[in-house]
């Protein structure tokens, strides 16, 4: 296991590949609309899983600065929550083995620790609604008397409770198809 994460091109490529993944999954599934889904991580999370936490910091912040300029503006201040998902799936794989068990763990963390740091950004910056799915709830909750944070809050826990939890144990599946030796975590077990 190495030190650094980026050794070799192939470590590169991989974090590349980690960007593409959450642009394109987290674009298909707002596009179809599903609920309670969002699948923008699972790059972050996968390339922190192989690489560590500076990487998955690396890849989700890139993520949302990529997208904040081709698509929509909007992501960018969301690049903090996308960093910090890398730093904890890195810091978790550089203890331990990825497997479901702490996989599901981890995406309770993260559906908690997401929206902590996600919600703040949503108030202040845009009033709680972002324009995304969960904006109706935050609505509803708005209008039945709670208080902005709260109620964007709820919605957002939800959502990742599903998303987070999803995304981490997806990953484990594809975990099993990166070689061996571009990880410098314990993610996997190394033979």
């Amino acid at each position: 296991m190495s030190s650094s994460p980026f050794t070799s091109t192939r470590a590169l490529v991989l974090a590349s590949l980690g960007i593409v993944i959450n642009i394109v999954l987290g674009t298909i599934v707002a596009t179809l609309q599903v609920p309670l889904l969002f699948l923008d991580t699972m790059g972050t999370i996968l390339v922190a899983a192989v690489l560590g936490p500076l990487a998955g910091a690396m890849t989700g912040g890139l993520t949302n600065v990529i997208q904040g300029v081709i698509t929509n503006p909007r992501t960018i201040p969301f690049a903090l929550v996308n960093i910090m998902i890398g730093i904890i799936v890195g810091v978790v794989c550089k203890r331990f083995r990825f497997d479901f068990k702490t996989a599901l763990i981890t995406g309770l963390v993260l559906a908690i620790v997401a929206p902590l740091i996600g919600t703040p950004i949503s108030v202040l910056m845009f009033g709680g609604l972002t324009g995304g799915g969960t904006d109706i709830m935050v609505a509803w909750l708005l209008a039945s008397g709670q208080r902005i944070f709260t109620a964007a809050f709820i919605p957002r826990v939800t959502g990742n409770l599903i998303d987070k939890i999803a995304s981490c144990l997806l990953v484990v599946v594809m975990l099993k198809y990166v070689p061996k030796e571009l990880f410098i975590t314990r993610a996997v077990k190394h033979e």
